[in-house]
């Protein structure tokens, strides 16, 4: 096959490596659509996206709409003759009449193994259920929320203690590798185009900081999983003087919980971590953020701060407004 004319669209950084591979590979990228400059960080600084500082590398057009309406970005869109559009974690609705332009329409990485984790947040939500396995899907592009034909799949297992981070990366690799692979042969590949199953249907929503809070009433295996797959965002926190402590790392402890542990409380502090106990257990927490300060390990933390937590004392304020 011919290489293509494309135009892709995309933000963060999950988006940049699906970019990345598409300039490496023989196919044509004229413009590149990507969210406008946003207010970011503590000082709320205007920050670049990652895919735009890479179109610009690479002197590419960057488009950047507040959304896809008008009569002006969808002319910009027409003129640009395109083979297809390749979207990815783009952030914006597309239309009907935008999918619609490209000679061979819209393509999307999506990353799960669909229909499963439908939505914003496929790779946390799928840690956060102690899914063993995930994996990318490239579909064809249609109306409906990730419902479009799958073109092409491939699993990747789950590690049993991997971050939202560490498999965000290692998904985002596989991703764009089998961006290349579809865009290679794009016409047999849908031509081929599985339409997905009814059954299996599930629903990442968009992650918020407020459900980062934590609950110890729920059971060490669901805490656990909800750590690890907020790191590195939007991370796991409980309130500590009315200001999020934030917890990077945990691990489950191996003893079993006492009736009389009261969900939140601290059971032990020692150099492995403060122990507190959960629903059915105890939770070791291991890497801990004061409000302010930067991330360390507990046993560093307890150095400079030997008498922030106390046994039997509940970690942080109260849990009972959860």
């Amino acid at each position: 096959m011919k290489p293509l004319r494309l135009a892709f669209a995309g933000t963060p950084d999950f988006a940049a490596a699906s970019l990345q591979a598409v300039l490496d590979s023989d196919h044509e990228v004229v413009a590149v659509l990507t969210q406008p400059d946003r207010a970011a960080g503590r000082g709320k600084k205007v920050q670049q996206s990652p895919v735009k500082v890479l179109a610009e590398r690479h002197g590419i057009a960057v488009l950047q709409p507040e959304n896809l309406k008008g009569d002006e970005i969808r002319q910009q869109l027409r003129d640009l003759n395109l083979d297809a559009l390749v979207v990815v974690a783009y952030g914006l609705i597309i239309p009907q009449e935008v999918l619609d332009m490209p000679r061979l329409g819209c393509l999307n990485v999506h990353g799960s193994l669909l229909p499963r984790w439908r939505g914003a947040a496929p790779i946390q939500r799928a840690i956060t259920m102690g899914d063993t396995e995930t994996g990318n899907t490239i579909m064809q592009m249609e109306a409906g929320l990730d419902t479009g034909p799958m073109l092409l799949s491939e699993s990747l297992p789950i590690g049993d203690s991997e971050t939202g981070g560490e498999l965000h990366d290692r998904l985002a690799a596989q991703g764009a590798r089998l961006l290349v692979t579809v865009l290679n042969d794009l016409e047999q590949y849908l031509a081929n185009a599985t339409a997905q199953p009814d059954d299996g249907v599930t629903y990442a929503h968009k992650l918020s900081k407020a459900e980062a809070r934590l609950d110890f009433r729920l059971p060490t295996r669901a805490l656990y999983n909800r750590i690890r797959a907020f790191n590195p965002f939007p991370v796991s926190w409980v309130p500590l003087n009315g200001q999020p402590m934030r917890i990077w790392q945990a691990s489950e402890s191996p003893q079993p919980g006492r009736d009389n542990d009261e969900p939140g409380h601290i059971l032990n502090v020692d150099d492995s971590g403060i122990h507190v106990a959960t629903g059915d257990g105890a939770l070791i927490l291991e890497e801990l953020q004061l409000p302010g300060k930067r991330r360390m390990a507990v046993a560093d933390l307890l150095r400079g701060n030997p008498d922030l937590f106390q046994v039997g004392e509940p970690l942080g304020d109260s849990i009972d407004n959860v």
